[in-house]
């Protein structure tokens, strides 16, 4: 590796970025279970010394070290999980409201913030590709990327389609109110994924962005939106102040879209062959989550549940991810 790394050929090789992605994954795994086996002889040196002095202090810190290293040692068990060909790829998340308007569009708003602050808890890049802004509240689509390690691995536990139940703040009469919003994960494609598009076979659009954004969102033809015709498939961009990075952004979707449709054809390929029905997950209710007449958020997969509504809705699903690994494992 580090004969080609010096060498010029090795840069002008297409394969040179996977294989340094590669290198840095398989670096980043080796330093954190390193980390993980000093920090075991660290805490057997320090249990020795507890017992020999009989130091409650130490104990104290003991059994707090102790359930930290356990959480951290958790953590490295279900990245053992994530090894499907695209867990360790960045993920494209994609939201869009169910029949109800500006409830769901404001249940998909609120979706959109749980995972963000679940990707900023990780330590991974959230960025918005695509948003449409609802007329009252709420926003009408979202599509976001979020970068890091075994982003899809972890997010692909989220597809399917989300149940929210609560006194409506949009009604006068303060009723009750079921609204439903749809989750879908892809892999972000990179250089390692042979995805072709011939530009004869898509058709790209400009046109005005609409809702918020300046006057040079809304003035300009900024908007991008790509069908591939040989398969249907539409994608739009508007997040961006540039048609360019539009396009780019809206390409990638594109080239996301067109790898997942790939991948499950072949599964379904599989299926038929083996004789097997291939589970239909998407438009499923995976998990529920009441604020009123109780609190509580179900998982219907795993039967995952917690009474802390709030603390979920800011983020903290690691609980339920792990679950559905543990299930699918």
């Amino acid at each position: 590796m580090e004969v080609r790394a010096a060498s010029p050929e090795f840069w002008s090789d297409p394969s040179a970025g996977k294989l340094l992605k590669e290198l840095t994954r398989t670096r980043e795994q080796l330093t954190s279970i390193d980390t993980l086996c000093a920090d075991v002889e660290e805490l057997a040196e320090l249990s020795r010394i507890a017992d020999a002095e009989g130091d409650e202090s130490i104990e104290a810190e003991l059994d707090a070290s102790l359930a930290e290293l356990a959480g951290r040692i958790r953590e490295k068990e279900l990245e053992q999980m994530l090894s499907g060909p695209d867990d360790h790829r960045d993920a494209i998340m994609t939201i869009h409201p169910g029949a109800g308007g500006v409830e769901s569009m404001d249940w998909t708003a609120m979706l959109a913030r749980m995972y963000q602050r679940w990707a900023e808890r990780r330590g991974y890049q959230w960025q918005v590709l695509d948003m449409l802004p609802g007329d009252e509240a709420g926003v009408k689509s979202l599509t976001a990327e979020i970068s890091g390690t075994h982003a899809y691995g972890y997010l692909k536990a989220e597809c399917g389609v989300h149940r929210l139940v609560r006194i409506s703040p949009f009604d006068a009469s303060s009723r009750r109110h079921t609204s439903f919003a749809s989750v879908n994960v892809l892999p972000e494609v990179d250089d390692a994924i042979a995805i072709e598009i011939d530009e004869r076979d898509i058709r790209v659009d400009t046109y005005r962005a609409s809702g918020a954004g300046g006057q040079h969102v809304n003035k300009t033809s900024s908007a991008v939106r790509i069908t591939h015709i040989p398969s249907g498939i539409v994608v739009q961009c508007q997040s961006e102040r540039s048609q360019h990075r539009n396009r780019e952004n809206a390409m990638k979707i594109l080239m996301s879209r067109l790898y997942r449709k790939r991948v499950e054809e072949e599964e379904a390929r599989q299926a038929q062959i083996q004789g097997e029905k291939t589970e239909i997950a998407w438009g499923n209710q995976i998990r529920s989550y009441v604020l009123q007449p109780y609190s509580l958020v179900k998982d219907h997969r795993t039967d995952a549940s917690t009474g802390n509504v709030q603390a979920v809705l800011d983020g903290e699903i690691d609980d339920f991810i792990e679950a559905f690994l543990l299930h699918r494992a």
